[in-house]
């Protein structure tokens, strides 16, 4: 089974020194995008509780660094299902993660995926949404790709607790 949703969720864009994007990095859902850059996602909603909270973690390390709001300029659909792994070969070159990052052409965009077992979150600038969704639709249509109209909401990934020693 595959389906397709759209996923609502918040984009803060963090643009620092590397020491301080490794700062950020202890955050849950935080992808590294670059040395200095990385994407802290979250449940639609959070923009200000995630920059306040990646500021704090930051600040120390970089004066002058950039956390702001990119919510707005981000389009985020899901792949999900049995089939999702497989239907992302119709649409990308890329080697897939078992669970992790991975950015590059998808369905020729540049997209940015977030891997989660099974799940597959395509985030795309907005501009770009809509080509997105519809090339899934139709590149995918052999495996049968469902569509849901509800929108998915954005669940932070669980981290694995550290062992105290």
């Amino acid at each position: 089974m595959l389906e397709l949703a759209a996923t609502e969720a918040t984009v803060v864009l963090c643009c620092a020194s590397p020491e301080a994007v490794d700062a950020a990095m202890a955050l849950s859902d935080v992808v590294r995008v670059a040395p200095d850059e990385a994407m802290v996602l979250g449940p639609s909603g959070t923009a200000e509780t995630l920059i306040a909270t990646t500021t704090e973690r930051i600040e120390a390390l970089d004066g002058d660094a950039v956390v702001l709001d990119a919510t707005d300029g981000w389009t985020i659909c899901t792949l999900e299902g049995d089939a999702a792994r497989n239907a992302f070969t119709y649409l990308s070159a890329l080697e897939l993660p078992q669970d992790g990052f991975v950015q590059g052409d998808v369905a020729h965009v540049h997209a940015k995926v977030v891997v989660r077992g099974d799940r597959l979150h395509v985030l795309v600038p907005a501009m770009w949404g809509a080509h997105l969704r519809e090339r899934i639709v139709s590149d995918c249509a052999p495996l049968g790709v469902h569509e849901r109209a509800d929108a998915e909401p954005w669940v932070v990934a669980k981290r694995p607790r550290r062992k105290r020693t």
